[in-house]
């Protein structure tokens, strides 16, 4: 009994004295030992996409839409029905009607890795900036989608030795360029009549897509120096609109443009005695002959209403507009009128009426070009024509404060060389949201 008692007291001792070292003895810190693991990349690999889709276990195949060549005769080759290609096509007609596809375009085919080939989706580029997807795996759709475009802020300055088209291409800038700037300067300068020297300078947005310029965005500014005299176009929010003003705060925009089409040279001028080519006496010829190729647009100068719209004598095919109250312009001897141009239509400026030609009495393809000022037939070339209206005096301090802003950036950006450089002005690069 004794010895039992000794016991448990030495068991009950021993028990207190670990209990004590435990709760009041620092336990050596702990390291954490964390192994350095190799990991195989190879083990992760992502999926190559194209056009979103992961195409590691099947083949593309790339093509061009020929002439008359129908979305049956490229299917039909990868194992798809009729019936499925008529589905297809009910069911993508609200997307894009597979009877659109245009001879030229990119196509491409997604499809098995087998012997038998299938296509699995059948993807169409309808322009630059967009692509259609038509599935046909499991359920038979299309879907529209759109290319990322990038837009980044550019700067040409040039001198113009044979053409404003040249120049640009000299710079490396796309053609898509030449348009825009024609249509900012249109009634300042006769792009037709371009002198050996003029100048110009532009900012503007570049819109790319895979790398190639899909478009032209903003003209943030420009400047155009024609025979010696200097034209600024400064863009301006105006209450319906941006447009394009002078350092003055005056439109840019005439009411009328300079010449109805693209020509190829000025065949015969105005003059109250000339003799006729094809009747062979001296007569007054109260018009401007534009020669060109047959069949060239021919534009209406400026918004109006269509007065004539047919054939007569020695008029051939003609179209006469009234543009307000003090002008009226007149189109001989078109090929043919355009479609859907006759007596009370109202037409926009720039709008095609008609196609040159040489119907009537006329030796050649050429437009004569017709113009009334207050009833009174006159040379088109001499008349001065008004701008539309300025900026409003009530923001025309805001105005100059944009202009000056905008004017000293243009004046910052010089020709260094005899040769075109690209400006050198800082280019902003985004992303379109």
């Amino acid at each position: 009994m004794r010895r039992t008692r000794i016991w448990l007291v030495i068991t009950g001792l021993t028990i207190a004295i670990i209990t004590v070292l435990y709760f009041n003895v620092p336990l050596k810190e702990q390291k954490e030992v964390v192994a350095d693991i190799e990991i195989d990349s190879s083990f992760f690999h992502l999926p190559t996409l194209y056009y979103g889709y992961p195409i590691d276990s099947f083949d593309v195949v790339e093509g061009k839409v020929r002439w008359n060549q129908n979305l049956s005769e490229i299917l039909t080759d990868f194992n798809i029905s009729f019936q499925d290609i008529h589905t297809l096509a009910k069911n993508a007609k609200e997307v894009y009607d597979v009877r659109k596809l245009k001879a030229g375009s990119n196509y491409s085919i997604i499809l098995d890795r087998d012997s038998l080939r299938t296509a699995r989706q059948f993807i169409f580029e309808p322009s630059p900036t967009e692509y259609v997807v038509y599935n046909l795996k499991d359920s038979i759709f299309a879907k529209l989608e759109q290319k990322p475009v990038k837009i980044a802020e550019r700067a040409i300055v040039a001198e113009i030795n044979s053409s404003l088209y040249a120049s640009l291409m000299d710079e490396g800038a796309s053609p898509l360029l030449v348009h825009p700037l024609v249509d900012v300067f249109a009634w300042q300068v006769d792009f037709f009549r371009i002198a050996q020297g003029d100048k110009f300078k532009v900012i503007y947005d570049e819109q790319t897509v895979d790398g190639k310029v899909v478009g032209i965005g903003d003209i943030k500014a420009a400047y155009f120096e024609h025979w010696g005299k200097p034209y600024y176009a400064i863009p301006y929010q105006t209450a319906e609109k941006v447009d394009f003003f002078d350092e003055e705060g005056k439109s840019l925009r005439k009411t009328l443009l300079k010449a109805p089409l693209k020509y190829d040279r000025i065949s015969s001028k105005y003059s109250l005695r000339r003799f006729h080519p094809v009747q062979k006496r001296y007569k007054a010829h109260l018009g401007t002959d534009y020669a060109a190729r047959t069949g060239t647009p021919i534009q209406t100068v400026g918004d109006g209403l269509v007065l004539e719209a047919k054939y007569h004598g020695g008029n051939g095919n003609y179209v006469k507009i009234k543009h307000n109250s003090n002008y009226t312009t007149q189109y001989l001897h078109m090929s043919k009128i355009a479609r859907g141009i006759r007596p009370g239509v109202t037409v926009k400026q720039g709008q095609i009426i008609g196609y040159v030609g040489s119907t009537g009495l006329a030796n050649g393809p050429h437009l004569c070009y017709r113009f009334w000022k207050n009833g009174r037939q006159v040379d088109a070339l001499k008349v001065d024509i008004p701008s539309s209206s300025g900026i409003d005096a009530a923001y025309l301090e805001e105005f100059r404060v944009v202009g000056d802003s905008i004017k000293s950036v243009l004046d910052g950006i010089e020709l260094v060389s005899k040769e075109s450089l690209l400006a050198k002005i800082p280019k902003k690069e985004q992303d379109n949201p």
